[in-house]
């Protein structure tokens, strides 16, 4: 989930007045959804809604969700239940933030450089095959081996939340390496979705797919930028995907991939194609204002500008709404019961609360001890290990990939949502705990302040993966 919320506040604006409500109400909304843990409560808030509805009501919460909503044009009608939009259309929006928060990652990020992206790399890896392995143990055959994918996720918006309740008290390398390995994390999600968890495979849909990707990729060698025809374009690819067979989403993190990252415009050449001349001429008018929006519109990345527009209707709409539709069990004693004996529900507990910080901190201090990573400044082992554990949040994506591996098997689906609530719980808490831990062990050490000391003196108050 992405962590780009923030909302400016503009003085010139009604948020920014002196008007009560603006100060009383409008301006402390936008603060609390300008921060990192804010998509994360709200999360919570939807997940507790759901629980509650369809414990005192499941006829009604289970019907809800299972209304049928078709769109028509002429003959052609595409139908399916409330719960399926929400998971096929509203979520590829969700993984269309993802992928191209990857892109800007990969183009403009930390991940373009191997030796900085190396060690939370590496420690993803760590953190989706040792979780899986410990899942497949447990479920070795039988129709439960299919939900070997979900102990691998990890839910962005929680981690990076707890990391921001801890505040100050970690090093602001750790939120780095976080969501380095977070971002690793979901293009394995994404594979995995999209290799074991597609059904019904069309090659000729596939194609169209690929072919309106391709059609994209073109028209932007060819400097086309009219919106329009992007997004026709793009509802088309996920449409043709959808038919396919393979998961929508895909096509929601494949168009993300093809946004662009870098400027069409660089911003040293801005002052010269919206200099003051330009403006004080008796010609200017409509036309050229419109070319200087473009000219400062484009010094800015398509990606970057919209993550920025999509990251808050993601974070604060269609996540809320997903776990709404999906958190939802009825939890008798009979289901809580079977889920406690389950071994789906003890393979993804053991999978995200002991094979994710295993994993991520085995595969890491393999890394470290040949070579080909090094630890950031500021950060000590036991930090890799806090990170496994906050990793091992899965929920949202656990969620989702549960949905696709027992979409047919209701008491076998709601066994895993139960693993996926307590291990994600277990998570916070171990991870809370262990961040905690380090912290008072670091300020009993000298070499604890020293390190302290180092981290603050940043300069530019940026994470820093530079070694000492």
């Amino acid at each position: 989930m992405s962590g780009h919320n923030s909302l400016p506040i503009r003085d010139e604006a009604f948020s920014g007045s002196d008007n009560a409500l603006a100060k009383g109400v409008v301006r402390p909304v936008a603060t609390f959804l300008g921060r990192e843990t804010a998509a994360g409560i709200l999360l919570i808030i939807f997940t507790a809604i759901a629980l509650i509805w369809a414990n005192v009501d499941f006829s009604s919460y289970d019907d809800f969700w299972h209304t049928k909503l078709s769109l028509t044009v002429g003959e052609f009608e595409l139908s399916d239940t409330l719960a399926h939009w929400v998971n096929d259309a509203l979520m590829a929006l969700f993984f269309f933030v993802v992928g191209m928060e990857i892109k800007s990652e990969l183009v403009l990020g930390d991940l373009k450089n191997p030796k900085i992206a190396a060690l939370p790399a590496i420690g993803a890896l760590g953190g989706m095959i040792v979780p899986a392995a410990f899942y497949f143990a447990l479920n070795p055959s039988g129709p439960e081996a299919s939900g070997w994918g979900i102990p691998m996720a990890t839910d962005i918006a929680f981690a990076v939340g707890v990391l921001a309740l801890v505040g100050n008290k970690v090093p602001k390398q750790l939120s780095l390496f976080l969501l380095t390995l977070a971002i690793v994390d979901d293009i394995g999600a994404i594979i995995v979705i999209a290799i074991f968890y597609s059904k019904g495979f069309s090659a000729a849909w596939l194609g169209w797919a690929v072919a309106g990707l391709l059609l994209m990729f073109a028209m932007q060698k060819q400097r086309v930028w009219f919106t329009p025809l992007y997004v026709i374009l793009g509802v088309f690819v996920w449409f043709a995907t959808f038919e396919s067979g393979v998961h929508a989403t895909i096509a929601g993190v494949a168009l993300g991939l093809l946004t662009p990252a870098r400027p069409l415009i660089p911003r040293e050449s801005l002052s010269a194609a919206i200099s003051g001349d330009k403006f004080e001429s008796s010609d200017f008018g409509a036309i050229a204002v419109r070319d200087a929006q473009f000219q400062v519109r484009e010094t800015v990345g398509v990606c970057e500008r919209m993550i920025k527009l999509l990251s808050p209707f993601t974070s604060y709409i269609i996540i809320p709404i997903f776990a709404l539709a999906n958190a939802g069990i009825p939890l008798s004693g009979e289901v809580i019961g079977d889920a406690l004996t389950s071994s789906v529900t003890l393979g993804i507990i053991a999978g995200l609360v002991v094979g994710k910080p295993l994993g991520v901190y085995v595969f890491a201090m393999a890394a470290l001890a040949s070579g080909v990573a090094t630890l950031p400044a500021g950060m000590r082992k036991v930090h890799i290990l806090a990170v496994g554990a906050v990793a091992g949040i899965g929920f949202t994506v656990a969620l989702f990939i549960n949905g696709l591996a027992f979409s047919d098997d209701v008491a076998i689906r709601n066994q895993a949502t139960i693993g996926i609530l307590l291990a994600s719980l277990l998570a916070t808490l171990l991870g809370f705990a262990i961040i905690k831990l380090s912290h008072s062990d670091e300020d009993a050490t000298p070499e604890g302040d020293a390190r302290a000391s180092m981290v603050d003196a940043d300069a530019d108050g940026q994470p820093d993966f530079a070694t000492n």
